[in-house]
């Protein structure tokens, strides 16, 4: 089969990284119990050590091709396996997605230098690289070394796991510090790596589709207010909240605008059409970053959002300020 050629056409590679224990396998398991779409798609493993264990864990729950590689770090004693497997697939299987898990001890770059090579990215692209972190790891991330930082700083989107194991009133801290650090990364705070598909899977030009109910990944319980720019909130017992904001009257954009630079990081969702003055859009803010699309449809601004322990009534009380008229 000749190589790809154009850019959507080429196989895209999704890099899972962290260091060991973040939940790098909870994450992929939780991915291939999606009721998402996974045709094409083929998974690889990589274990430090001869005997695999995350493909033992993830073989009951794969409803994908996957390989696993041993024995080494794909980054270094296993790179030229991780090509020549990869190209095997990619003859063998044309897959729409490779999933790549790397070991706790990988460095992402030294895997996309892999992906780089000529023969490589004639078939594929690197379109997204998701690291999972250990909250409690932030805290002591200076006894970590330049690997930690560059499993951050080469992600486009952080998953700052397992913040119920730490002290809630430290995570506000660790969101700003993360930020502070990798400033063009999303970040998002998870527990069990729970996330919605779309916040996983899309690049900010591709996120121009409706999704208003992602809260079902966050196992919510419900609770209901009803009015004139209010919401129906739901809170999960984790810290979890999600809540909408609807009217039909247009918003100032410049008000609108500082409103979303100014959300506080512990709001890593909102998303829906707005209607402005003088046109409509689409806006889509994850994890501490904001996309505004131009949006044809021209009725009433319905904004759906997601946060973890977050004051749902002063973040809607600073929207309605933004409503033409208030």
């Amino acid at each position: 089969m000749p190589a790809a050629t154009d850019a959507s056409e080429r196989t895209a590679v999704v890099l899972l990284s962290g260091f060991l224990g973040a939940g790098k396998t909870t994450l992929l398991r939780r991915v291939l119990s999606w009721e998402t779409d996974l045709t094409g798609t083929v998974v690889i493993v990589n274990e430090f050590g001869e005997v695999g264990i995350d493909g033992t864990l993830l073989k009951d729950a794969a409803g994908s091709d996957m390989v696993e590689l041993t024995s080494g770090c794909i980054c270094c004693t296993l790179s030229s396996d991780l090509k020549q497997s990869i190209l095997g697939i990619w003859d063998r299987l044309s897959p729409k997605r490779i999933l790549i898990e790397a070991t706790g001890v990988a460095d992402p770059t030294a895997i996309a230098d892999v992906l780089s090579e000529s023969d490589m990215a004639d078939r594929m692209r690197l379109e997204k690289t998701v690291t999972v972190l250990d909250a409690d790891f932030w805290e002591a991330r200076e006894v970590f070394g330049p690997l930690f930082y560059n499993q951050l700083e080469t992600a486009d989107l952080i998953l700052l796991n397992k913040i119920d194991l730490v002290d809630a009133d430290r995570v506000p801290a660790y969101l700003k510090e993360i930020h502070e650090t990798v400033p063009n990364c999303r970040v998002v705070p998870t527990i069990h790596c729970r996330v919605d598909p779309e916040t996983l899977w899309s690049k900010p030009e591709r996120q121009k589709t409706v999704l208003l109910k992602p809260m079902e990944f966050y196992r919510p319980a419900a609770m209901h207010r009803e009015g004139h720019g209010r919401n129906t909130d739901r809170v999960d017992a984790s810290g979890y909240v999600t809540f909408t904001f609807r009217t039909d009257r247009p918003l100032q954009e410049d008000r609108f605008r500082l409103f979303a630079q100014s959300l506080p990081f512990e709001v890593f969702r909102m998303k829906g059409p707005v209607r402005f003055s003088e046109r409509s859009a689409m806006i889509n803010h994850v994890g501490g970053k904001s996309d505004i699309f131009p949006w044809p449809d021209e009725g009433e601004t319905l904004l759906a959002f997601i946060g973890w322990h977050i004051e749902a009534e002063a973040i809607l009380e600073r929207l309605r300020g933004c409503v033409v008229g208030e």
